[in-house]
């Protein structure tokens, strides 16, 4: 489920809420709940403020860390980023802040192969947030020296591994080339442009001796293009036809372009270097302009392996309409990986499946690898003797790291941690990360000395809290919830017990529903729709892993393909019934709400019961047929419909609509949307708000500019997020009369002021 990231059609019929539910929303989002001065709930605006850490650079020795964190400043819908540095010996309590700029951003923190200096991105001498350029800086003192001065900025860089260069990239948009500094002769800004070409560089990466970087490059640049964009003509050309990209080689000391494929029946799309420099494995991708140009373009590609010495290339798939990774070399440069669905045939959303061979001529077929592995696998990363490929798996509600072993296919699972984790290998230094959330921990980083020892808890060092104070935050206790659905299934997922729950009371709940559907609610910080919030308001709060989520096995993922929603919607219903039956929810204060696939499953649940008071439904189908046309992505849908294809069977996409039983919906319902959205377009959200208006149902429309599947402006998250409670509040509770735009308008002074006392308020 993607994250949700002004124009209201406001109703003739629109009512406001009373001083009473305004004086209540601004305690839900300043200082929440009946709690002492030193405990309190969490807030929509604890969400806004919360800051995030990442960009995790390790030196190559293992000893420090550098790091970015982000703060955010939802009034002006920006944020700004400094660089931080960490002992991994000492963790946390050794991290100090390197940079101070307190509106401009630094970000990318690289260290010189050497480890005594490090460079960055800033636009810290640049007018207004754009044109970012290089600077070095040593992390024991000393101030930033400023090394580009590139009339359109820097877009990315890299030292070689050898240490003697600094590359950069600059240039206009699609015209971008690269440019080199000796390192010996920094921070003097003495840079030579390295490549030439009509188009721009792509993606590009450094041979590992450092000798040759390696590039891709359209054919050819539109002038013409460019131009009209320049004198205004800004209309959209769908599906446009573009350029192919080929492979490049450029020896760095000569100079010397020269191109390293040349064929009509792909185009490359991405590449890997092998550790020895010998191979590279790239993605070739369909021709045709419509499949190389959708949101699903990868499901046209095949992979390649070309050999560095005779430039010869092989084809290793030829897979039409099946998704693949890009590959991955062993550390010995003996094997090459890739993973991809366990059904080769057709296209698939089954559970994906390692297959490996070895490199060269006499590598033969792939194999498939972790098939008796009930979730799917995804590239990780291998051990050093090439034998393990680790790996991020979902197991019901949480993330685990697992092994498999590559000779015999099997696969182990390693930790057993009650959260949400992802661990990596930094390349360079060898330094095992551990990104790490459960319901009271923000997303943050550990390590430990070796991934021997990584089921050991106590062995792991934190080098990262970004949001200390949240430590004075009483939060809801969370935890794993399993239930029998209608077809005798267990069913899983995670419910969030209301701040102060009390056993034996009934509260209201809120059941929220995520997207995908291939995607789990888990055990991580505010998942499911800011479930916090809601719990610190005395909400309790189901989010159910309903039929067709991952994490539970291929069959629960896919049960619900040629019928969406049936078995989803018993999932849901029956959990339902579960937490009635357990004594924690008022059956007469219940509400839904979910985004993307969620939305989706909200649709139906209005189409299909009253048993909810109140529903927000974000950017959810309601016409599978139109849907389809108007997505960027169809592929998924007929797979999920039923397979069959829409122009020549639209009996099972219209059985599967919502709007066919739209005059069954009783339930009041907010919906929003973004108005540009290309993954669920917002006629979708249109036609529910429409149908319900003639109905006479109880509706509001939201919808949100941008060009994106989440809403894009934090400002405007807001707006959904506390006119989403306003409604639940309204109908589930009977505080208020929905939404106010002074709930949002009163935090822009609450902000400016300290904090009060809680009777203060009152």
């Amino acid at each position: 489920m993607p994250e949700l990231y002004q124009y209201l059609p406001i109703e003739d019929d629109m009512r406001f809420p009373s001083t009473t539910y305004l004086l209540i929303a601004i305690l839900a989002l300043t200082w929440a709940g009946e709690v002492s001065a030193q405990q309190r709930t969490f807030t929509f605006m604890d969400v806004q403020e919360l800051k995030r850490a990442g960009s995790w650079v390790p030196r190559s020795d293992g000893a420090l860390m550098l790091y970015t964190v982000t703060t955010p400043d939802w009034v002006g819908a920006d944020s700004q980023s400094d660089i931080h540095i960490v002992s991994l010996a000492d963790g946390m309590s050794s991290s100090r802040r390197l940079t101070f700029t307190a509106d401009k951003n630094e970000t990318q923190p690289t260290w010189a192969p050497d480890g005594s200096f490090f460079v960055f991105l800033s636009n810290r001498d640049s007018e207004g947030s754009g044109g970012n350029q290089l600077y070095m800086m040593r992390h024991d003192g000393g101030e930033a020296q400023k090394v580009t001065e590139a009339e359109e900025g820097v877009s990315g860089f890299d030292f070689s591994p050898d240490g003697r260069w600094l590359v950069y990239q600059s240039g206009e948009s699609g015209q971008e080339q690269l440019f080199g500094i000796s390192v010996g002769d920094l921070p003097a800004d003495e840079a030579g442009q390295l490549t030439e070409g009509e188009a721009g560089v792509e993606q590009w990466d450094f041979s590992p001796d450092g000798s040759r970087i390696y590039f891709v490059r359209p054919d050819g640049f539109d002038e013409d293009e460019k131009l009209r964009l320049e004198e205004g003509f800004t209309v959209d050309v769908k599906n446009a036809t573009t350029p192919l990209s080929e492979l490049w080689s450029l020896d760095v000391v000569s100079g010397t372009e020269s191109p390293l494929t040349s064929s009509e029946s792909y185009s490359v799309n991405a590449f890997t270097i092998s550790p020895d420099g010998r191979w590279i494995g790239f993605t070739g991708g369909s021709t045709e302009r419509y499949e190389r140009n959708i949101t699903q373009a990868r499901l046209y590609t095949d992979q390649y392996l070309l050999e560095v010495s005779s430039g010869r290339v092989e084809r290793l798939t030829e897979n039409y309409e099946v998704g693949e990774s890009g590959l991955s070399f062993s550390p010995d440069s003996r094997w090459i990986a890739f993973t991809a669905p366990d059904d080769m045939e057709r296209y698939s959303m089954t559970n994906s499946r390692m297959y490996v061979r070895a490199v060269g001529d006499s590598g033969g077929a792939f194999r498939k690898i972790g098939a008796d592995f009930d979730q799917s696998i995804r590239a990780g990363f291998w051990s050093d003797d090439a034998s393990t490929i680790y790996f991020n798996a979902g197991v019901t509600v949480t993330t685990q790291l697992h092994a498999l072993d590559v000779q015999t296919g099997q696969v182990r699972q390693l930790t057993n941690a009650r959260a949400a984790l992802s661990v990596s290998r930094d390349e360079d230094s060898g330094v095992i990360l551990i990104g790490y959330s459960d319901p009271v921990t923000p997303p943050t980083v550990f390590t430990i000395s070796s991934i021997e020892g990584i089921a050991d808890r106590s062995s792991w060092i934190q080098l990262v809290d970004a949001n200390p104070q949240l430590r004075d935050i009483s939060f809801g206790e969370e935890v794993e919830v399993n239930w029998t659905s209608t077809d005798g299934k267990t069913v899983g997922g995670v419910l969030v017990y209301p701040v102060g729950y009390s056993e034996g009371t009934r509260y209201p709940l809120i059941v929220a529903i995520h997207g995908g559907p291939a995607s789990a609610d888990q055990l991580r910080f505010n998942g499911g729709y800011n479930a916090q919030v809601y719990a610190g308001a005395g909400y309790a709060v189901l989010k159910p892993n309903y039929r067709g989520s991952t994490n539970y096995g291929n069959a629960h993922r896919t049960d619900i393909v040629g019928d969406y929603f049936t078995l989803g919607f018993d999932d849901i219903m029956t959990g339902v019934d579960h937490l009635i039956e357990e004594g924690i929810v008022d059956s007469e204060r219940m509400g839904a709400l979910g985004w993307s696939a969620g939305g989706h499953w909200s649709n139906w649940i209005l189409t299909h019961t009253d048993r909810f008071k109140a529903i927000s439904s974000g950017a959810g189908t309601m016409n599978w047929i139109s849907m389809y046309a108007q997505s960027d992505v169809q592929r998924n849908r007929q797979f999920y419909i039923g397979d069959d294809f829409l122009y020549e069977n639209f009996d099972p996409y219209w059985d599967q609509s919502p709007l066919k039983y739209i005059a069954d919906a009783k339930t009041p319902t907010m919906v929003h949307v973004v108005e540009g959205d290309p993954r669920v377009p917002s006629p979708q959200s249109v036609e529910l708000h429409m149908a319900l208006k003639k109905l006479g149902v109880p509706t509001e429309l939201f919808m949100y500019p941008g060009r994106s599947h989440g809403i894009p402006d934090p400002r405007n998250r807001l707006v959904k997020a506390v006119s989403e409670m306003a409604w639940m509040d309204h109908y589930l509770r009977g505080i208020g009369d929905k939404f106010e735009w002074k709930q949002v308008l009163e935090t822009l002074e609450a902000k400016k002021e300290p904090p009060r006392a809680i009777s203060d308020h009152y």
